[in-house]
């Protein structure tokens, strides 16, 4: 099976729904992952789907004249004092557009206060045909891959899953045999991307590189084979933001230049080969 890859937002950070999906589909991506839900970060523009019906039409025109498909909304954190009802429009504009899943990530220490918003976010997803990813983000409240997996044997959702970002998965210091405990079922798509090995030390230069520095997969220290290769055949999002190449090239080139690094990583280490390797391990042990 060939791998099928989606254009996230951080990736061309600023650019508008109709444009990324046309740089998408001139690229050869397959689907395109889209943040309709405003964050109010400094200097980040409203893509809000439902507040703006002209920038709803332009979407939804581009995706059929392309032919790109809309993978998942990004992002419905939850947060102290969240209303997740407050994610509906969002959430409602993404099914009428095609999409699939809805990323979510956890800000909030009050654990009961996250099972309880999760649980209702993914009530409020399902009858819209919708599942509801849960990222584990190194500097949220939920940083790692068992803290997800603490809250989706809690709420118990047959919509909810695991969305795997490979430099998260480093940074968390996890483990690739811990995906083997993990329901085959609650992997649908993960974030692809590579970085230095090293793990930073400080939040600060963390945040920096999660959100402005990451690399070409295969370029930097992450074993970024053995983690997909361990998991079921799932769209891989390309969420590569890299301030400094992404103004250098524009969001055309570097978007593509994303996707050809990506397939060129994939030639070189493939599934059945890995699987090999595996099997392998296991004889020798």
């Amino acid at each position: 099976m060939n791998k099928q890859f989606s254009l996230a937002y951080l990736t061309v950070l600023g650019c508008p729904p109709d444009e990324m999906i046309e740089i998408a589909a001139r690229a050869g991506y397959d689907f395109v992952s889209l943040r309709p839900i405003y964050m109010g970060l400094p200097g980040e523009p409203n893509y809000s789907l439902s507040d703006n019906p002209d920038l709803m039409k332009k979407t939804k025109k581009a995706l059929s004249d392309t032919g790109v498909k809309l993978l998942d909304i990004e992002l419905a954190r939850i947060y102290d004092g969240l209303d997740p009802k407050r994610y509906l429009p969002a959430m409602e504009s993404a099914a009428e557009l095609g999409g699939r899943h809805v990323l979510s990530s956890i800000w909030t220490d009050d654990r009961n206060f996250a099972i309880e918003s999760f649980a209702e976010l993914c009530d409020l997803a399902k009858p819209l045909g919708l599942t509801v990813e849960l990222e584990f983000v190194p500097i949220a409240s939920v940083s790692t891959l068992a803290g997800v997996l603490d809250v989706l044997h809690t709420v118990k959702r047959d919509n909810a899953g695991v969305m795997l970002d490979m430099h998260h998965f480093h940074r968390s210091q996890d483990k690739v045999e811990d995906l083997d405990a993990v329901p085959r079922e609650w992997f649908r798509f993960l974030h692809l991307c590579d970085a230095p090995a090293e793990i930073p030390t400080s939040k600060e230069e963390m945040t920096h590189i999660l959100r402005e520095a990451r690399l070409y997969v295969g370029e930097g220290g992450i074993d970024v084979a053995s983690i997909v290769n361990r998991i079921p055949e799932i769209p891989c999002s390309i969420e590569l933001p890299n301030t400094q190449r992404s103004k250098e090239l524009g969001y055309a080139e570097f978007a593509r230049q994303c996707l050809v690094t990506a397939k060129e990583y994939f030639a070189k280490h493939p599934r059945e080969e890995q699987d090999t390797l595996d099997k392998k391990k296991l004889v020798e042990v």
